[in-house]
């Protein structure tokens, strides 16, 4: 409690202090709430297109985002994860993808004893290192433990049920001993899942920029570099099961707000991710809703979330990623 009723400049000093705690409080509240809204209009082109338009619209929303390089005497890659990755438990710190450890933010590499930049979709996987664009987008970039880095390589992503051990403990991660491929921690899968959808739909091929592609099956040739990354059907299965969440969505905010000025559509709508890759069982008429699996969300022919109504063409999404048009009688 203020004591008001010390007298002269120290009750000053302290009325001061006082109001400033007060401004700031109310500043911050401010722009959490000026700035935490995805923008009015912004997916407003998005409406009313499925599958392969709906990537196509959702490109040009999001392509042509400001850029920053990977390391630079002034704002890079590093400074940026610093801000976006913080841990909101100890601030002097970033959380480590795939471990969920939190390490000084200040120990960038450090000799190999710090964090590094994990590229979710790996570099090698269409060769376009740390270029500008694709090489510095922080939508993909995640502080990550250096040997937990290193383990992960350029691993496709895929189910499996061996958990990796760093020498510095349990990640709570998976890898494979006898395919190349790496399970992140539940706590995140949702996460990868979304940021490998994102550089799919971001990158298209326009000018020097690679054409990613996500696809369902586990290439034999580990060393390609092609522009694929796997695996689509567990990247959607660990995007349904790991859900959004508000950590994820600050992350989403900051990055447009104060760097790309470009969102991750998938973290603003999960859905478009069945829209686009989802399973289509095709058109007709439907008299009961399906028994064996379930129901999350309906949406109208413009992608706008709706209810259940009859004589009309309504989209169903279904939690396994199947997605069903349904004319009901």
């Amino acid at each position: 409690m203020v004591n008001w009723y010390l007298s002269g400049s120290k009750c000053k000093y302290h009325y001061i202090c006082f109001m400033k705690l007060i401004l700031t409080f109310f500043f911050i509240l401010i722009l959490h709430v000026g700035i935490g809204q995805i923008p009015n209009g912004y997916y407003d082109s998005a409406i009313g297109y499925l599958g392969e338009p709906l990537k196509t619209q959702l490109n040009l929303i999001i392509k042509n985002h400001t850029e920053f390089p990977y390391t630079s005497s002034g704002i890079d890659v590093w400074d940026i994860l610093k801000v976006t990755d913080r841990d909101t438990l100890n601030p002097n710190n970033v959380l480590l993808l795939y471990s969920g450890w939190s390490k000084d933010a200040n120990l960038e590499y450090n000799s190999g004893n710090g964090w590094s930049r994990e590229h979710v979709w790996a570099k090698s996987r269409g060769n376009f290192g740390t270029s500008s664009g694709a090489g510095t987008d922080v939508h993909a970039l995640r502080p990550c433990d250096i040997s937990v880095n290193s383990a992960r390589n350029n691993r496709w992503f895929a189910e499996c049920s061996t958990e990796y051990i760093d020498t510095d403990g349990p990640t709570g991660s998976y890898k494979s001993s006898s395919q190349w491929i790496w399970k992140p921690n539940d706590a995140v899968k949702g996460d990868v899942a979304r940021m490998i959808f994102y550089m799919a739909t971001r990158y298209e091929g326009e000018g020097l920029e690679p054409d990613l592609e996500v696809i369902d099956s586990i290439p034999s040739n580990n060393n390609t570099n092609l522009p694929i990354h796997a695996k689509l059907s567990d990247l959607m299965k660990w995007h349904l099961e790991d859900t959004v969440d508000d950590w994820e969505r600050n992350r989403n905010n900051i990055i447009y707000y104060n760097y790309q000025n470009n969102r991750n559509p998938f973290i603003d709508h999960p859905e478009y991710a069945q829209l686009i890759w989802g399973t289509f069982t095709g058109i007709g008429v439907n008299e009961s809703s399906p028994k064996t699996k379930k129901l999350i969300k309906i949406l109208d022919i413009e992608g706008r979330e709706t209810t259940p109504q009859k004589n009309k063409v309504l989209i169903y999404i279904y939690s396994d990623g199947s997605i069903e048009k349904v004319f009901k009688i």
